[in-house]
């Protein structure tokens, strides 16, 4: 099992960063190191923002995607609505393909979609 400061994790994180840098003036990056993996937070500067983050496990070597809507309550409590996931993402081609999706606007339509087919079934 690799760690943090393998030289293979550090060249994967930093080709996923190259790679979302063309966001860059869209969303804030921050990246975390945990004992079963890293991930990336992309948090949305927008006043409605999204908070998108990527998880890579050390031991089944695959990604996920999810995607939350941040609330404020009272004014200064942040709460996190999830939209959207995707686990067992097997590779770096198919996780970037499903982050543009993502930062297109795939989660938001697809909660859109869920709220409007629950308010037809009531």
């Amino acid at each position: 099992m690799n760690n943090k400061f393998s030289p293979d994790i550090q060249t994967e994180i930093n080709e996923v960063i190259a790679k979302i840098e063309k966001w860059k003036n869209y969303f804030d990056t921050t990246i975390e190191f945990y004992f079963d993996g890293w991930a990336i937070f992309l948090r949305e500067k927008n006043i409605f923002p999204r908070c998108i983050t990527l998880f890579k496990s050390y031991c089944t070597n695959t990604y996920s995607i999810k995607s939350f809507e941040i609330h404020l309550k009272n004014y200064n409590k942040e709460e996190y609505q999830e939209l959207y996931f995707v686990n067992n993402i097997s590779n770096r081609n198919s996780l970037l393909e499903e982050l543009n999706a993502v930062i297109y606007g795939k989660d938001l339509v697809k909660n859109a979609s869920k709220i409007y087919h629950n308010s037809l079934i009531k």
